[in-house]
C-alpha cells in the first residue's frame, strides 16, 4: 500500500505539511498496527484548493460520464476486497471472515446501488413555463467514523461522484487505511485529480478546519450527536450544507404474543453483529409483561451461543471493540446498570474468560431496565442488550419513541400487526422482523440522529442544488 504517513491531493500521494505522527491501534494486541500523520490547516487549504479547481471541469461531466467512471471503481473495487478486509479487521477489529463478508462489500453495495440510481436519475424536469435542475452543489468535505468505515465513506463518495461534486474526505483516524485503499482504487479507475482527496486528522483540527473552511460547499458527517453538533457549529458562519447522520438507541419493540424463538435471533443479530458497534443496532427490547421472562432466557441462550474471539483467525465469533475509550465506556454503562438495579442475565463487566488483554466485551443482557437508567438512554455502541417490560401496545410505542435519537427502530411478530405500529415510530428506518434496510432506499435519522439522507437516488439528490430556469425559448 501507499505510505501511509501521506496524504491524496490533487491527484497524487505528498507529504504533509507540519502534521504529527499517529499510532494505529489493533484493539485485539493493544498494540500498534501503523503510523498515519494527523494533517494541518495547511493540509486542507491545499485539498479544498484542488477540489475548487477540478469542479471546474468535473462539474461538467454528463451523467453518463460519471456512471462509467463509477462502473470502473466498481470493478477495482472488486479486487480489492481482501485488502480492504484486511485493513479493517485490524484496525477497528471486525474478524476477518466478517470483513470479507460484511465490512468490505458494504463500500461495494453503495457504489453499485448508486450507479444504479444515477442512470435512472432525472435531472431535469418542466414545471409549468419553469424548467427545474439538479446541479452540482461544489465541494464537499466528508468526515467519516471507524465502525463501518467503507460502508459510510462510499455512502458519501458515490453519490458525490454521481452528482459531478469534488471532495476531501476525512476518515477515521481509528481506522485509516482502508480508506487510502480506496484513495488507491478511485486513482487506477481513472478519477480525474482533485475531484477526490484525503487528509487524515483528527476532529479538533482537520474536521474543524474542513467543516469552517469557506471554500467547501457541503460537510458531510457521520458520528456521534455530540460531534455533529461541533460540526454544524463550525459549519454555520458559511452558511453551507450540513448533512449528518448521527447516534442512535433503536428499541426492538416485540408485539405481544410474538414467537419468541423466532423473532428474538434476526433482530438480536444486530446487537451482537460487528461487537454491536452499529448505529442501527436494535438494543432495547420492549417486552409485554407476560412475555418478559421468556424473552430474557432467549436472548440469554443467543447470546451465550456467540464466541469472543481473536479477529485475525475466521469463524463466526465477534471481535474487540475498536478501542481503550470505546471499551472504558462500555464498561462504566454495564456497571451503572448493574448499580441501578438491571437484573444481568449474562455477561457483565470484564474481559470474557481468558483474555487479559484486548478490548474484548462480553456480550450482555440485561432485564427489568427502566427508561431512566443510564443504559437505556445512552448509546452503549457495545454486544449489550436491554429488556424493558409493557402492558399495552400504547406503552410500547411511547417506550420506543423516548428516545432523543431517532434513526431506526425494528418490531417484531406479526407482520401485519407490526405493520400497523410502524408509522407511530418516529424513526428514519422501521423494519420488521429485521434490523437493516435494502440498498437504494434513503438512510438517515429524526430528531437528533440527523438530517439529509444516503442511498440510491435519496443520496444522489441531497449532494445536489436546485436550481430553476425561466424564460428559455420552448
Amino acid at each position: 500500500m501507499t505510505d501511509p504517513l501521506t496524504f491524496y491531493i490533487d491527484g497524487a500521494w505528498v507529504a504533509s505539511e507540519g502534521g504529527r505522527p499517529y499510532d494505529v491501534i489493533d484493539p485485539s494486541t493493544e498494540q500498534a498496527v501503523t503510523t498515519i500523520t494527523l494533517g494541518t490547516q495547511a493540509d486542507v487549504d491545499k485539498a479544498v484548493a484542488a477540489a475548487t479547481r477540478a469542479f471546474e471541469t468535473f462539474s461538467q461531466t454528463t451523467p453518463e460520464e460519471r456512471a462509467d467512471l463509477l462502473d470502473r471503481v466498481i470493478e477495482v473495487y472488486k479486487s480489492r476486497i481482501p485488502d480492504l478486509a484486511k485493513a479493517v479487521s485490524q484496525e477497528m477489529g471486525a474478524p476477518v471472515g466478517f470483513a470479507q463478508a460484511a465490512q468490505a462489500p458494504a463500500g461495494l453495495g453503495y457504489l453499485m446501488g448508486t450507479v444504479k440510481a444515477l442512470r435512472e436519475f432525472t435531472f431535469s424536469e418542466q414545471v409549468g413555463k419553469a424548467r427545474v435542475v439538479h446541479e452540482p452543489i461544489g465541494v464537499v468535505a466528508m468526515i467519516t467514523p471507524w465502525n463501518w468505515p467503507l460502508n459510510q465513506i462510499c455512502a458519501k463518495v458515490a453519490p458525490a461522484l454521481a452528482a459531478g461534486n469534488t471532495m476531501i474526505l476525512k476518515p477515521s483516524e481509528e481506522a485509516p487505511s482502508c480508506a487510502m485503499i480506496l484513495a488507491e482504487i478511485l486513482h487506477e479507475a481513472g478519477v480525474p485529480a482533485g475531484v477526490f482527496n484525503l487528509i487524515n486528522g483528527d476532529g479538533p483540527t482537520v474536521g474543524a478546519a474542513l467543516s469552517a473552511h469557506p471554500g467547501v460547499d457541503m460537510v458531510s458527517f457521520t458520528g456521534s450527536t455530540r460531534a455533529g453538533i461541533a460540526v454544524a457549529q463550525a459549519a454555520a458562519a458559511t452558511v453551507k450544507r450540513v448533512h449528518q447522520e448521527l447516534g442512535g438507541k433503536a428499541p426492538n419493540l416485540v408485539l405481544e404474543g410474538a414467537d419468541l424463538a423466532s423473532v428474538l435471533p434476526p433482530t438480536l443479530q444486530g446487537v451482537l453483529a460487528n461487537s454491536g458497534q452499529s448505529c442501527i443496532a436494535p438494543t432495547r427490547l420492549l417486552v409485554h409483561d407476560s412475555q418478559a421472562e421468556e424473552a430474557a432466557q432467549v436472548a440469554k441462550a443467543i447470546f451465550e451461543s456467540v464466541p469472543v474471539g481473536d479477529p485475525a483467525e475466521m469463524g463466526a465469533h465477534i471481535g474487540p471493540v475498536v478501542n481503550k475509550a470505546q471499551f472504558d465506556k462500555i464498561q462504566a454503562l454495564i456497571q451503572s446498570a448493574i448499580d441501578e438495579g438491571a437484573t444481568l442475565v449474562t455477561g457483565g463487566p470484564g474481559r470474557p474468560d481468558g483474555r487479559n488483554a484486548g478490548y474484548y466485551v462480553r456480550p450482555t443482557v440485561f432485564a427489568d431496565v427502566t427508561p431512566d437508567m443510564r443504559i437505556a438512554r445512552e448509546e452503549t455502541f457495545g454486544p449489550v442488550a436491554t429488556i424493558t417490560r409493557y402492558t399495552d401496545r400504547d406503552e410500547a410505542v411511547r417506550l420506543a419513541n423516548a428516545t432523543e435519537y431517532g434513526l431506526s427502530a425494528a418490531i417484531s411478530g406479526d407482520p401485519a400487526e407490526a405493520a400497523k405500529v410502524a408509522p407511530r415510530l418516529r424513526a428514519g428506518l422501521v423494519t420488521i422482523n429485521g434490523w437493516s434496510g435494502p440498498v437504494g432506499t434513503p438512510f438517515g435519522g429524526f430528531k437528533q440522529s440527523g438530517n439529509g439522507r444516503e442511498g440510491g437516488k435519496y443520496g444522489i439528490a441531497d449532494f445536489m442544488e436546485l436550481k430553476t430556469i425561466v424564460g428559455e425559448p420552448a
